[in-house]
């Protein structure tokens, strides 16, 4: 018994493993390639070059591998390319690359993505993160494993999440976030680190201590961010998250987001 829907259009230059699902009105379109196991909704759009791998879900009402919104592209070849396990919730909208970059936008391996969620034009999102409804990443933006990105956040082309990093609902996030680090408000600011994160992920209360600490001499002691990073290197070579973090400042083009100042406007 065939598994996509009579109603459904698939084009014959799409790729699709014989067990995968497609549900009624949906449109997958050539030089798209689908994975053993995905199950695809109904009234979902699929357009190509895309390759999802297995297990994805992917619910009705979404667009997936769509060319994207920036004025300068011209329909090129560009390819979006996603990992196995990701869950595609209501009216989410995940772009093709763009030429002015890599070509590419690409998303990691179990990853949840809540109603109205959008991934522009090369992101490169890792894996096992959570977006909640409407949130929504510019384009070139880089989002590292396990971050969970609050309802309507909005995130500035190009800035970087790092791993583990967290936003509140309604965050602004127009600088880089350093991983591990809390996010809040708008324009976004450093709240402290996403420790109950860290709890749930299973850290000791010392390797806590440390990141907590670290958060510290970065944010709280009146270090610039280069006597900062002098500061914690000592540390990073008995330490994979202290290194994760150091990682993440050092990586930082756009600046990273810092605490409110007592007294100070957030406009």
């Amino acid at each position: 018994m065939s598994k996509i829907h009579p109603t459904a259009v698939v084009d014959s230059k799409a790729e699709l493993d014989s067990d995968v699902e497609v549900g009624a009105y949906s449109v997958i379109g050539p030089d798209v390639r689908i994975g053993a196991g995905t199950v695809i909704g109904p009234h979902v759009v699929v357009n190509g070059p895309t390759t999802l791998g297995r297990n994805n879900r992917i619910f009705q009402f979404a667009s997936v591998g769509e060319a994207c919104q920036d004025k300068k592209y011209n329909d090129e070849p560009t390819v979006l390319e996603m990992g196995d396990d990701n869950v595609i919730r209501e009216c989410v909208t995940i772009h093709r690359g763009t030429i002015q970059d890599n070509s590419i936008t690409r998303v990691g391996s179990g990853n949840l993505f809540m109603a109205y969620v959008h991934i522009a034009h090369d992101c490169m999102v890792g894996s096992n993160c959570v977006f909640a409804n409407n949130a929504t990443i510019a384009g070139h933006v880089h989002v590292g494993d396990g971050v969970i990105l609050g309802g309507f956040t909005a995130v500035h082309q190009f800035c970087k999440i790092g791993s583990f990093a967290m936003t509140s609902m309604y965050s602004a996030i127009n600088m880089d976030v350093p991983a591990f680090v809390m996010a809040q408000g708008y324009p976004g600011r450093a709240r402290g680190m996403n420790v109950e994160g860290m709890r749930r992920r299973g850290y000791s209360r010392d390797l806590i201590r440390t990141l907590r600490d670290a958060y510290r001499v970065v944010y709280r002691q009146g270090n610039t961010l280069e006597e900062a990073i002098e500061r914690l290197q000592d540390g990073v070579p008995t330490c994979a998250e202290l290194g994760l973090f150091v990682d993440s400042l050092k990586s930082s083009k756009r600046g990273i987001v810092r605490e409110r100042r007592k007294g100070a406007d957030d406009d």
